[in-house]
């Protein structure tokens, strides 16, 4: 369950479907197996000729603008906006770009660019040090870029696994679609897990997702104004479930009329009715059974004890994982560059 949740459902909680409400933050709070969701939603402008936008960075915080100053933010870069080189051990990076585009590159030698309903599935392991930047090619037009980061932790035997990273590119993610007995459509985007028989392509090899009785899903759900829709039960009982209800004006969740957007922690071993209340409603998903083990985290940093975060921050001090071999902290591709992914073995992926 989220930890201090704001209210608990009224009720015989072993009936109902929905167990907890909270308000959503930034980031989001998460259950065992995951630990950390963030939703970046930022309406940049157009791009200037360094693909940073082209527009005064006068009043923000540059290194760390996280204030949605004119409705987007620069983050930890200075002239584009994003996340320069910094370091992860011990879990998984999950990124699904639904609008807009990253420039990946890490310290394996590995880089990428992906975006317009890619997907991401980075396991750090024993330690991967990469940048994340948003560049921003339309020079004539704005640049909306819209994401969610979601870290997926690792078991005690896998933290330290060789570092991977897997493109789970647009085409080849499942979107179901769905209509209701009014002709009203929803449709169900599956990152992670399985709908109806379609699923999701595979994560990395020591994933906790690529255990087969683990029942990680995550997934984006769209109901169009006034849509039904009964999400089934998840296949593993133990899985914890929690709905993220982030866009819409009301949802109607079971018997309850949520007018605010929120994270619901709901039972995972029962159907549940969604109704889209008044416009268009969107949920994120996460789902899998907990790991169960001890986490102690610090920054960019998830073990089980405080020993093996010590080591690791030796181990980053003595090898910086493998090293920088790019010229800047915050490397983009050129403007003209395609969706593609060099792997650290030299092969290269384009969808």
């Amino acid at each position: 369950m989220l930890n201090g949740a704001d209210r608990v459902i009224s009720g015989d909680t072993m009936k109902s479907p929905l167990l907890e409400t909270r308000p959503l933050g930034f980031p989001w709070v998460t259950a065992d197996p995951f630990l950390f969701c963030v939703h970046h939603d930022d309406a940049y402008p157009a791009g200037n000729e360094h693909l940073g936008p082209a527009a005064s960075l006068a009043g923000r915080h540059i290194g760390q603008d996280f204030e949605g100053k004119d409705g987007w933010r620069m983050y930890h870069g200075d002239v584009v906006p994003g996340f320069p080189g910094h370091p992860h051990r011990g879990f998984e990076t999950v990124t699904l770009v639904r609008k807009g585009l990253i420039d990946h590159s890490d310290s394996l030698g590995a880089t990428a660019r992906f975006g317009h309903g890619d997907v991401q599935w980075l396991t750090a392991g024993a330690g991967v040090v990469h940048s994340e930047m948003f560049p921003l090619l339309e020079t004539g037009k704005p640049n909306p870029t819209e994401l969610f980061q979601i870290w997926l932790n690792l078991p005690a035997e896998d933290k330290l696994a060789p570092p991977h990273f897997s493109m789970l590119w647009s085409q080849h993610i499942p979107h179901v679609p769905f209509t209701d007995e009014a002709g009203r459509r929803t449709e169900v985007t599956v990152a992670a897990g399985q709908l109806e028989g379609r699923r999701a392509p595979p994560p990395p090899p020591r994933s906790w997702a690529s255990r087969p009785d683990t029942d990680v899903a995550i997934w984006t759900i769209r109901l169009e104004p006034g849509a039904t829709w009964t999400l089934p039960p998840a296949a593993n009982p133990r899985a914890n479930r929690t709905l993220y209800f982030f866009d819409g004006d009301a949802l109607k969740v079971a018997d309850h009329l949520l007018r605010q957007h929120q994270a619901l922690v709901v039972r995972s071993d029962a159907a549940l009715r969604l109704e889209a209340v008044g416009g268009a409603c969107e949920l994120l998903m996460l789902q899998g059974r907990p790991i169960g083990e001890p986490v102690v985290q610090y920054g960019p940093f998830v073990m089980n004890t405080r020993t093996e975060i010590q080591q690791a921050f030796s181990d980053y001090q003595r090898t910086r994982f493998g090293g920088w071999p790019w010229k800047s902290e915050d490397p983009v591709h050129p403007r003209d560059e395609g969706r593609f992914a060099r792997h650290a073995d030299g092969r290269i992926e384009r969808p």
